[in-house]
């Protein structure tokens, strides 16, 4: 595939008023993922646009707007949305086109574009290579006429139509009355819906990261801090505590003790529980090479595979179609039931937590760690330019710590699709090794990169 120069993993992300993320590059998606998007002639198209909180979200919206009214598309903008609502009101609004701007998990000095075809899924790296193409040629060809622009109008019932399509996926027989929730919404997307979803569950909930300012989203807060919801959680005595990223396609759990509980053991919680209802699709459960070892051996041991996919939610997402599969999603805590959603929800994983807590009466800490996660660790090695990964020095460090394993763990050194960092991961049942190997190939990459 041609090398691409806007898209990354999770679509276009960058710092805000800085290329890619400027209100040109904004303009020039819109420009061409609209004309790219007019698959028939004879109708009205449209595109609806969801955002987070960030302060950039006001210069991004706009530049999108102008680019999609440009060329005839209408447009339907929601405000603040978690990044799964968008998609599902994609899919439930027949458009043609969704649209979030958010940078997920980072700091507000970032933002991010992500595209949704009219199915609802992220789009792939083919069509986002296409309309890269189109953003380089001239766009001031192929523009609607003065009677033909789009018109654009807010919808205010976004937030609440989202609220009810989640409430529903909550079994019926099941209440939250009597529990006490902590929702930490990052100060992002979710800050009203998420709140006021587990309300109207039944749920006493207590709040933190709901006072948005446009600078303060993922700051010391959210599934990226997870202190804050622990530290909430034994402060208000709660039975369980859900922290949510930017926009909410993340989640971290965090039982009565305070102990938090990650993407991989949440996976294993609902696909046990799934297993023993007869629900689990597939055979098992799709995750990314990051995912801990323990939990292929839980599955293995009940026996359910784990197919294991590059990182990035959308090839999660693509292998479930691809073998049938109906859960999901990273241990960084993107968690995907296709049942019900087709990307990363948060809020919509932490129902189904709540639903196994509920329906076994059994505390959170008692259900929690599924399996014993093998000893692993992550380091990440900034760089400001150049390839380390294909230095010969950095291939042989990868190659004697692989032989050093002996197939009793493994290595994973990849490059962030988001940001300029070599990311090692390595795990194995001595901790000791563990931090030898991730020790030689850091140094090597370091080197690399000097």
């Amino acid at each position: 595939m041609t090398k691409r120069h806007y898209f990354g993993t999770d679509g276009i992300r960058g710092e805000a008023n800085k290329h890619p993320m400027s209100a040109e590059v904004a303009l020039r998606v819109g420009l061409a993922a609209g004309k790219m998007f007019r698959t028939e002639s004879g109708r009205q198209h449209l595109v609806v646009i969801g955002k987070d909180t960030r302060l950039s979200g006001y210069m991004i919206e706009p530049a999108l707007v102008a680019g999609f009214a440009s060329v005839g598309m209408d447009v339907r903008l929601f405000g603040p949305l978690p990044t799964p609502a968008v998609a599902m009101m994609t899919r439930s609004m027949r458009a043609d086109l969704g649209v979030m701007i958010s940078a997920s998990h980072n700091g507000f000095a970032d933002n991010g574009i992500k595209l949704f075809g009219p199915d609802g899924y992220k789009l792939s790296d083919d069509v986002e290579s296409k309309i890269e193409a189109f953003m380089d040629e001239g766009l001031e060809t192929d523009l609607a006429g003065p009677r033909d622009l789009g018109r654009v109008v807010r919808v205010d019932d976004a937030q609440t139509r989202y609220v009810e399509i989640v409430k529903a996926t909550f079994p019926r027989h099941l209440s939250l009355n009597g529990l006490r929730v902590v929702v930490d919404c990052a100060n992002g997307a979710a800050y009203k819906v998420a709140p006021l979803a587990l309300y109207e569950l039944g749920a006493e909930v207590k709040t933190i990261g709901v006072s948005p300012d446009g600078f303060n989203i993922n700051d010391e807060c959210g599934s990226t801090y997870p202190e804050a919801i622990s530290r909430a959680v034994r402060e208000y005595r709660a039975d369980i505590g859900i922290a949510l990223d930017g926009d909410a396609d993340r989640l971290l759990v965090c039982d009565e003790k305070g102990q938090i509980i990650d993407g991989d053991q949440i996976m294993a919680l609902i696909a046990g529980s799934w297993a023993a209802e007869g629900r689990l699709k597939g055979g098992g459960v799709v995750a990314t090479v990051m995912s801990n070892l323990g939990l292929e051996r839980f599955l293995a041991s009940r026996d359910l595979t784990l197919d294991r996919t590059q990182v990035g939610d959308r090839y999660v997402m693509a292998r479930m179609k691809e073998g049938g599969f109906n859960l999901g999603g990273e241990q960084s805590g993107h968690l995907i039931l296709s049942d019900y959603s087709t990307t990363g929800d948060g809020l919509l994983a932490a129902l189904q937590v709540l639903a196994v807590m509920v329906g076994s009466d059994k505390p959170l800490s008692a259900l929690a760690r599924q399996f014993e996660p093998v000893p692993q660790r992550l380091e990440n090695v900034r760089y400001s330019g150049g390839k380390p990964l294909e230095a010969e020095s950095v291939k042989t460090a990868i190659r004697d710590a692989e032989a050093r394993l002996g197939g009793q763990g493994r290595v994973v050194v990849r490059a962030s699709g988001t940001e300029p960092l070599i990311r090692i991961m390595a795990e194995a049942d001595d901790e000791r090794v563990v931090s030898q190997v991730i020790r030689d190939i850091s140094s090597a990459v370091k080197k690399a990169t000097v």
